[in-house]
């Protein structure tokens, strides 16, 4: 099975983005760990405490386990201590398979953990440098969608998520200071729902997260393919 890395700007991002294939993986006995780059707060109706407690209660729901990177919310920026700090993460974790947010964004702190985690892959498999556990290269580096611009992804691929959605949507209720509390959050499980239901119906499954990849999957055949040889 595989070792997993997914990183997030701030706790939520990474349930908002593909909380269902999360548990998905780790349903299917893969290593998933989550990887928040800060503690998301301060927020309107949130504080750290608070966040740690929802953020955990969402990896357990998730039947994963999150770490903490210690950067600051609102001003994450690229730089060479960040990238040392993840890439130490990815070789703690060995990490074969790494995601990351969509690299175009209006939110800095999310396009910043990108590049971060972008650069942080090479660095990562360097021999000649002071970072905890063995170097390695990530095999994989997928990016998933959890933005702040009104974009329509075009993804490179679909996840099946049909039978973890209920535990997608109760990660991100877990976060009750950010999708229950303020009243004008609350809408964004609906616009969950909705995107899980249109994704879903292009690979002709109940629900679906799309995911971007710059480098070319490889196949072995076609028997893994939703809907193929169904009626139309």
């Amino acid at each position: 099975m595989a070792r997993i890395a997914v990183f997030g700007p701030h706790p939520d991002d990474q349930e908002l983005g593909m909380g269902g294939t999360i548990a998905r993986l780790a349903e299917q006995g893969h290593d998933v760990l989550l990887v928040d780059m800060t503690d998301g707060e301060p927020t309107p109706h949130g504080d750290p405490v608070t966040r740690a407690r929802e953020s955990a209660r969402a990896a357990e729901i998730l039947g994963v386990r999150r770490e903490q990177l210690g950067l600051t919310n609102r001003q994450v920026v690229h730089s060479i201590e960040a990238r040392h700090l993840v890439a130490g993460a990815i070789r703690r974790h060995q990490a074969q398979i790494v995601f990351a947010p969509y690299f175009e964004d209006a939110h800095p702190d999310h396009v910043a953990t990108t590049r971060i985690v972008e650069d942080a892959r090479f660095d990562a498999k360097l021999t000649q440098i002071d970072l905890p556990g063995e170097p390695i290269y990530p095999t994989w580096f997928f990016y998933y969608y959890c933005t702040h611009l009104r974009h329509v992804p075009s993804p490179s691929f679909i996840m099946d998520i049909t039978e973890q959605m209920q535990r997608k949507w109760d990660s991100i209720l877990a976060y009750e200071s950010q999708f229950v509390v303020p009243e004008k959050n609350r809408g964004i499980i609906d616009w969950m729902k909705a995107s899980a239901t249109f994704y879903g119906s292009r690979i002709r499954t109940g629900g679906g997260e799309p995911f971007f990849t710059r480098e070319p999957l490889g196949l072995g055949g076609f028997e893994v393919v939703c809907g193929l040889g169904a009626s139309t």
